[in-house]
C-alpha cells in the first residue's frame, strides 16, 4: 500500500485473524469483497467496554469502516451481522473453522477479487453450525471447492479409480454455486473417497504446513 485517502473505507468480509498490538490494541486480518484481504489496527479493542472488542473476534461476518494508512487501515467501526456464536459451544467445529480460516489466509491476496472465496468462507463456517452435516464432509468440500474457486482443482486425476457416487460427487462440487453447496450427504465410504482425493490435491498444491491442519488430523477430522 503506497497511498492513502482521507474519507473513511467501508468493506464487508470476515475476520480471519486476531492478535494483540501492544497492551490495548489488536491487529486483524480481514477477507473483504471489496479489496481482498486487508491488515487493520483497532485501537483501544482490547479494552473492557470497547466497542471494537466483539467486532475484532475471528469469524466476526459484517461491515468495517476504516481510514487507509500507508501500510495498514485504521479500524474505527464494525456493524457485525455474524459473530458465529455457535462455534464457542462446540469445540470441534471451533478447530475446524479455525482451519478454514488459516486456509483461505493462505489462499487470499490483497487488492484481489475475493469475493468467490469470502461466499465459500461464510457458508462453510455456516455449515459448521448445522447439527445435519458432517463436519468430515463440509472440510472435504471446502478444500476442494477452494481449489475449484482459485482456478487449481484439475479434476479427478486419470490414474485414480472413484465409485460412481464419488465421481457424482466431485462433479456436484465443482459445479455447484455455494450458496447451495452444503445441500447433500453421502455414505461413509464415499465420504472417505472425497477425503483422500482432497488430501491428495491439498499435499500436492498447498505448499505451507498450516498450523491448524495437525491439530485437527489428530481429531480424525
Amino acid at each position: 500500500m503506497t497511498s492513502y485517502s482521507s474519507g473513511p473505507v467501508i468493506v464487508t468480509g470476515m475476520v480471519l485473524s486476531s492478535t494483540p498490538a501492544s497492551d490495548y490494541d489488536r491487529r486483524v486480518v480481514i477477507l473483504t469483497t471489496e479489496r481482498g484481504k486487508i491488515t487493520a489496527f483497532a485501537k483501544g479493542a482490547r479494552r473492557p467496554g470497547s466497542r471494537l472488542l466483539a467486532g475484532t473476534d475471528q469469524f466476526v461476518f459484517g461491515r468495517f469502516k476504516m481510514f487507509e494508512g500507508k501500510s495498514a487501515y485504521n479500524l474505527i467501526e464494525v456493524s457485525a451481522s455474524k459473530y458465529f456464536e455457535e462455534l464457542r459451544s462446540d469445540y470441534e467445529s471451533a478447530c475446524l473453522g479455525m482451519y478454514f480460516l488459516e486456509f483461505a489466509d493462505y489462499y487470499t491476496r490483497e487488492n484481489n477479487d475475493e469475493t468467490a472465496m469470502l461466499g465459500l468462507l461464510y457458508q462453510s463456517v455456516r455449515a459448521l453450525c448445522k447439527d445435519s452435516l458432517d463436519n468430515r464432509l463440509v472440510r472435504a468440500v471446502y478444500e476442494m471447492k477452494a481449489m475449484v474457486v482459485n482456478g487449481e482443482f484439475p479434476g479427478i486425476p486419470s490414474d485414480r479409480l472413484l465409485s460412481d457416487s464419488a465421481a457424482y460427487a466431485v462433479g456436484f462440487i465443482e459445479r455447484t454455486p455455494v450458496e447451495k453447496l452444503y445441500t447433500f450427504a453421502v455414505t461413509d465410504s464415499v465420504l472417505d473417497e472425497l477425503r483422500d482425493l482432497a488430501d491428495y490435491y491439498r499435499g500436492r498444491i498447498i505448499d505451507k504446513r498450516l498450523k491448524s491442519l495437525q491439530l485437527i488430523q489428530d481429531m480424525g477430522l
